[in-house]
């Protein structure tokens, strides 16, 4: 059963619009993450959510409840920011007991809930710290523990891992998925990085010019986008219309537009033989990329230039100038819709 439930929701600002009649449905625990480039309706439609920022029409459900019209407060909805947003005058324990404190909750009803959400975040210890004093990892871990504190019953992510390093950032962003499976709480999560959406949602919603594009498991997102766009942002997918398949090598799938993956052509140093199963060309490795356990050639065939990528195993290399056999199975031609 859905749990949250968004429908036609409308948002402008003056002449211009956000998005307009924008739908989509959760399930109660799942972790969905709204994934698409700057400026395409993301933060705002979490500002929605939370109500921090009113919509223009539509209707906002949680748990069956309409929510669209009550204050922030009202919504049982915690919010984590990309700036954290934390008070520097207050130690860990402080900026976490702002809110309960806010709801008029005597301290001895929240003094546990609050030890027991460090814990959650794993920031024993630091309970006397300030702000200051803790890493930019540690920063955002109290950022979320003051808003898993209120027990809320959604959790909005607004890009919260975007100012933290990349090692940081890998590791914390799986301890935010470890925690949403811990409590089983509806997470949506606001990002621009492909390789974050796909990690660690259940759901992506992919977003382009306020309109949801695209919504389904990562798996289903990358092996099978759906339009241009979607191919293009998901991944470094090769697209190209039926008629420049066909000029790459003989016969072509039936259809106007393609998707292709770097890692679903074959590359060989031998002649390749289509034999009807897929497109077999000649090309030459014009440059190569080092991505650690992969190897990302761009090879020229014709007049185009195909990516391709291979597992980094030194029998397995080419050297630029190579010419090099390609075999690209008809399956792997995902057909796109031409907008």
């Amino acid at each position: 059963m859905d749990f949250v439930e968004v429908e036609r929701l409308s948002k402008r600002y003056g002449q211009t619009s956000v998005f307009e009649d924008l739908s989509f449905v959760a399930a109660k625990g799942e972790f969905i993450t709204l994934l698409g480039p700057s400026g395409c309706g993301k933060t705002t439609l979490l500002r929605c959510l939370a109500g921090l920022t009113a919509n223009d029409a539509g209707k906002i459900y949680i748990d069956g409840r309409e929510i669209s019209r009550l204050q922030c407060r009202e919504r049982g909805i915690g919010m984590v920011f990309q700036s954290y947003a934390l008070f520097p005058n207050m130690n860990v324990v402080e900026n976490i007991s702002f809110g309960p404190q806010m709801q008029g909750l005597r301290r001895a009803q929240y003094l546990n809930r609050v030890r027991e959400t460090i814990a959650t975040v794993e920031l024993e210890g630091k309970e006397r710290f300030y702000p200051y004093q803790l890493s930019g990892g540690q920063q955002q871990r109290v950022a979320l523990a003051r808003a898993l504190v209120m027990e809320p019953k959604i959790l909005l992510l607004d890009e919260p891992l975007n100012a933290l390093d990349a090692k940081i950032r890998k590791s914390l962003r799986m301890e935010i998925r470890k925690i949403q499976k811990k409590l089983e709480i509806t997470t949506i999560f606001v990002t621009h990085d492909q390789e974050e959406a796909l990690i660690v949602s259940d759901k992506i919603m992919i977003m382009e010019s306020g309109r949801i594009v695209q919504m389904g498991r990562p798996e289903e997102i990358y092996t099978t986008p759906r339009t241009e766009f979607v191919a293009n942002f998901i991944g470094n997918y090769n697209v190209f219309s039926g008629t420049q398949l066909e000029s790459i090598g003989c016969g072509r799938p039936a259809g106007d537009l393609f998707a292709i993956r770097p890692e679903a052509i074959n590359l060989s140093r031998g002649q390749v033989s289509g034999n009807g199963h897929g497109i077999a060309a000649r090309g030459l490795i014009e440059d190569r990329l080092v991505l650690g356990s992969i190897i990302r050639y761009n090879v020229r065939v014709n007049n185009f230039i195909l990516v391709v990528d291979l597992l980094n195993r030194e029998q397995d290399w080419f050297e630029k100038g190579q010419p090099a056999g390609l075999f690209i199975p008809w399956e792997e031609c995902k057909q796109l819709a031409v907008n």
